[in-house]
């Protein structure tokens, strides 16, 4: 019998996990920045032109480097979502 891998492929996901977090700390620091200057230029906080463009990237990546795009699409609809949640949180803050 081999031995089970779980626990080393649990390691490795665990590394890229913390990776994402740091990642997505960084993301939210600069949509602070994006927020203070939307609330400041009056410029709306959701542009459909960007979240396309954002989605349409990161599928266009996905797939570049062999991995599901539709699956990726779905993940970042999210980090769009709360993203702009997080913006509309500051500006409301700041008003």
């Amino acid at each position: 019998m081999s031995a089970n891998p779980l626990p080393a492929f649990r390691k490795e996901i665990d590394a890229i996990d913390d990776q994402i977090v740091d990642l997505l700390s960084v993301r939210f620091a600069i949509a602070t920045n994006v927020a203070a200057y939307k609330a400041k230029s009056g410029v709306a906080v959701r542009l459909e032109d960007r979240i396309a463009q954002v989605l349409m990237r990161a599928g266009n990546r996905a797939t570049k480097n062999g991995a599901e795009a539709e699956a990726i699409r779905a993940i970042y609809k999210t980090i769009i979502e709360v993203t702009c949640t997080y913006e509309e949180a500051r500006i409301k803050d700041r008003v």
